[in-house]
């Protein structure tokens, strides 16, 4: 791809000059400098200004999603050629939801980077909804999430097992016990996740196969990050639902209580997700290196 390309991408992806200029490591008269040839050489209009702020024209917006299509294509070709040759690299970027991105991941790029050293690897995160929305925009090329929803457009692989599991404080009020009823679960103080976390969406679709809405427990707090959630966890009497990917260093020190719940759980699947449509060679390669990976 020609470098004014990539220099318009990324102008139109942030609607900015100067977030473009500083992601492409150029000055802003280079930026407007590769814009206006670009244009030149289009014959069309790219940008429209209104105010302080830029927007795509129709001609823009056309020549983004194909722009975009044409980036994905050479990145794949650059990827299988070099499976012809044994020099397997490129650029992948990935987006993971937060349970997945903090415990489970991290490793797994490490392990992968060792063995594909010439493939330039970006994460980023959010929740589950937010990474999908990233995906969808095709500000990433995969995926990794923690939800149990669909959506269209988006093809999902399933790649582990996973159990939210509930958890208290060892000084805690609840400490003690070893089981709590459904009833119980209604009336514990309770930290969860927020909304548009996959935990959160997982945890309401098994109260509602019990008859249990999520208004009827008694939420304490909705926190958005897990960390948060263990850390409110040490000095509160209640109980959290967590992933049980993320308290694996705390059971073998015994910082947190596992407290069972009768007749109720929270299973579910870790997926990969990819746009529908062509098969890009680079995201498949990274999902079955995570499925045989021995986390």
């Amino acid at each position: 791809m020609d470098y004014r390309d990539n220099v318009f991408i990324s102008v139109a992806e942030n609607l900015s000059i100067s977030k473009a200029a500083e992601e492409m490591h150029i000055s802003q008269p280079a930026v407007s400098k590769h814009i206006k040839e670009l244009e030149n050489k289009l014959n069309v209009a790219l940008f429209t200004r209104r105010g302080n702020k830029i927007y795509l024209t129709n001609e823009g917006t056309l020549a983004l999603t194909h722009l975009k299509s044409i980036r994905k294509q050479y990145a794949s070709m650059e990827f299988e050629l070099g499976n012809i040759t044994g020099n397997q690299k490129g650029e992948l970027t990935i987006g993971a939801s937060s349970t997945i991105s903090q415990y489970v991941i991290p490793s797994v790029l490490a392990s992968f980077h060792k063995r594909y050293p010439e493939i330039k690897i970006t994460l980023l995160n959010g929740n589950s909804y937010e990474i999908e929305e990233l995906l969808l925009v095709g500000k990433i090329d995969l995926a990794m999430v923690e939800n149990d929803s669909s959506r269209a457009n988006i093809r999902y692989i399933p790649v582990m097992n996973d159990n939210i599991i509930a958890i208290t404080g060892v000084s805690s009020a609840y400490a003690g016990l070893k089981e709590i009823s459904l009833n119980d679960l209604t009336q514990i103080p309770l930290l969860i996740r927020e909304r548009g976390s996959g935990t959160l969406e997982v945890i309401e679709k098994s109260l509602k196969v019990k008859g249990i809405s999520i208004d009827n427990l008694n939420i304490f707090m909705h926190l958005g990050a897990t960390e948060t959630i263990k850390n409110f966890l040490d000095n509160f009497d209640g109980i959290a639902l967590v992933s049980e990917w993320a308290i694996k260093r705390e059971a073998l020190n015994k910082r947190f209580k596992t407290i069972k719940i009768k007749n109720l759980s929270f299973e579910r699947h870790f997926r990969a997700a990819t746009l529908l449509g062509p098969t890009f060679r680079m995201p498949w390669l990274f999902i079955e290196y995570f499925k045989e990976y021995n986390i």
